[in-house]
């Protein structure tokens, strides 16, 4: 196991440095000029050329590429070109918000995607099947900013019960952070949990049909105790999966959300970032969002063993 571990970790590495190359030259042959937007258009060439002098953008881009890369080792992404303060502090103000509003929506996406799965699996071709297939379907068609300002519309603006947009920190009490984070919660959450519930009805459905399955109800154990105790355990590793790579997207999917709701997250981070050609923290995010993608994959995979004797390491 421990090996496993040591393995999975380093071959993090080499991920993380492929994708630390992709975004540097895909950023970096972006058009547009951030010496150029900081100073307007009204800026001379001599004074466009220092300032591109000053940030080091005049040197070749494979030693900006290192000179980059060597302070990112050392948890320095450089600093903000606009905002003049170190990137990873930047990130850091604005992740309370993002991480929050996943949490909400991946648990909003599962409070939705089992049971609807588990239903549409035990019940298979009945009116509820076909309803909760209905439901992934409308889920997957529906795009989250669409739902999302019709949820401002109906209970923001028509009903009045909870707010358009704000945010508040847990610490300032869960009730308050729930109040204003339900509804960018339901705009992420309800698209997402469409997947969740045709993979849980697809892994259940190929657990029932095996050969325990019939021998537990030939001994009388109970239809609930059949599926839960023996079919859904054993059918949870894809589940498992396909959670994981929910909620990774969610992580660093919620720009256009954040957008519609004003949440000061990562995602409005990332929007103001690339308007205003604000390199450093336009790879910091990435880089940030990648990392946090294969985490979660390594942890995905450490919980198979937990939920399935059978995996070894």
């Amino acid at each position: 196991m421990l090996s496993y571990l040591t393995g999975r970790v380093l071959a993090l590495v080499p991920v993380l440095l492929v994708v630390a190359v992709v975004v540097f030259l895909l950023i970096h042959v972006t058009p547009g000029d951030p010496a150029r937007v900081l100073l307007g258009q009204d800026a001379t060439p001599e004074q466009v050329q220092n300032l591109r002098h000053e940030m080091g953008l005049d040197r070749p881009l494979g030693v900006q590429f290192i000179l980059w890369l060597g302070r990112a080792f050392h948890g320095d992404l450089g600093i903000s070109l606009f905002q003049r303060i170190p990137v990873t502090a930047d990130i850091i103000q604005h992740a309370g918000p993002t991480v929050t509003l996943s949490l909400m929506a991946i648990t909003v996406s599962l409070l939705i995607g089992i049971p609807a799965g588990v239903i549409s699996a035990v019940f298979r071709d009945s009116w509820l099947d076909q309803g909760s297939l209905a439901l992934a379907m409308l889920g997957a068609a529906v795009p989250s900013f669409w739902l999302g300002l019709s949820l401002i519309v109906v209970f923001a603006v028509n009903l009045g019960w909870l707010p358009s947009s704000g945010y508040r920190a847990p610490a300032e009490g869960f009730g308050l952070s729930l109040h204003y984070l339900l509804l960018p919660a339901l705009a992420l959450g309800l698209p997402n949990s469409s997947l969740i519930i045709r993979f849980t009805r697809s892994s259940l459905l190929d657990v029932i049909g095996n050969d325990y399955i019939r021998t537990a109800r030939a001994k009388g154990v109970s239809e609930r105790g059949v599926i839960f105790h023996h079919a859904f355990r054993n059918a949870l590793v894809p589940i498992l999966t396909v959670v994981g790579l929910t909620f990774a997207a969610l992580m660093g999917g919620a720009v256009v959300t954040e957008t519609v709701f004003s949440l000061p997250g990562v995602g409005q981070l990332v929007v103001s970032s690339v308007l205003r050609r604000d390199y450093p923290v336009i790879q910091g995010v990435i880089l940030m969002v990648a990392t946090v993608y294969v985490i979660i994959n390594l942890v995905v995979d450490l919980l198979y063993f937990l939920v399935d004797p059978r995996v070894k390491y």
